[in-house]
């Protein structure tokens, strides 16, 4: 899987209450949307072949997370990313196509500064993470494979082990299925440079016309202690994407405490924090 080829965006705001305990929900204030539970924009975190950006370095990996040369504080943001095919009618997507699905690690810096939600998404080689265990989606549709799964995180610190998001169903997601499909589509081709937005169809379109992406579907919710606790070096992240019908949260947990990422129907995420 060439990842360095696909190009990278991430959703922001899909997931009810996380912006809020991110303490981001304001940055949004100047973005439009149809209804109350709607995303608030999609956003680059890797574009490929396009050398004038900080955003052409490549970011994604699969057992370490770098930290960045500033002072700011580093979360975990637990997610599932799907792997897509793109489809063009002339310069504007047409359709995207799931294909691929797995544990993912949107690691964000808390900027306060930040004008673009990307700014606090890559700050370099291993700055993000996606798990080299992926799963073979058979139709991103009410009743796919998809709707079974939960994603979960943990925060390995000083050999403790903590629960670092909430447990929380793939379902939970406010768009999901067609709707988030549909969705992402307009926004790559008619959302603007409003805000901490950007015009996603002028990356698209300088990067080439990927035809593959990586997009991340949203952050849950943090527990407590990952609302309040951060990364530091030393310390380990784990999210996992895993199948409900056959796995209970708390075999999950004890899967973590042994250090056991292994097995089938999940996907682990590991990464040591350097």
């Amino acid at each position: 899987m060439k990842y360095n080829e696909m190009i990278g965006f991430g959703v922001a705001g899909n997931f009810a209450g996380h912006l809020e305990q991110a303490n981001e929900a304001a940055d949004f204030k100047k973005i439009e949307v149809s209804d109350e539970i709607q995303p608030k924009a999609i956003f680059p975190f890797y574009l490929p072949n396009l050398s004038e950006s900080f955003l052409s370095v490549f970011p994604l990996a699969s057992t370490q997370l770098k930290m960045p040369e500033t002072s700011y504080d580093v979360q975990i943001e637990p997610e599932v990313a799907i792997i897509c095919d793109i489809h063009y009618s002339g310069d504007e997507v047409e359709s995207i196509t799931p294909k691929l699905f797995g544990a993912y690690n949107d690691c964000s810096i808390r900027r306060p500064d930040a004008k673009k939600i990307s700014e606090k998404k890559n700050w370099g080689e291993k700055s993000k993470g996606i798990s080299k265990d992926l799963i073979e989606i058979d139709s991103f549709s009410e009743g796919g494979i998809l709707d079974h799964f939960k994603i979960a995180s943990f925060h390995i610190k000083d050999n403790s082990v903590h629960m670092y998001g909430e447990d929380s169903d793939v379902l939970s997601y406010s768009y999901f299925h067609g709707k988030l499909l549909d969705w992402i589509v307009e926004k790559m081709n008619l959302q603007q440079d409003v805000g901490p937005a950007e015009n996603i169809n002028e990356y698209l379109l300088k990067c080439n016309k990927p035809t593959e992406c990586i997009i991340s579907i949203g952050a849950t919710r943090y527990t407590e202690y990952g609302e309040h606790n951060f990364l530091s070096v030393g310390d380990t992240s784990v999210v996992v994407v895993y199948d409900k019908r056959v796995y209970s949260f708390s075999e999950i947990s004890k899967k973590v405490q042994a250090r056991d990422f292994t097995g089938e129907d999940l996907s682990f995420l590991v990464q040591e924090v350097i």
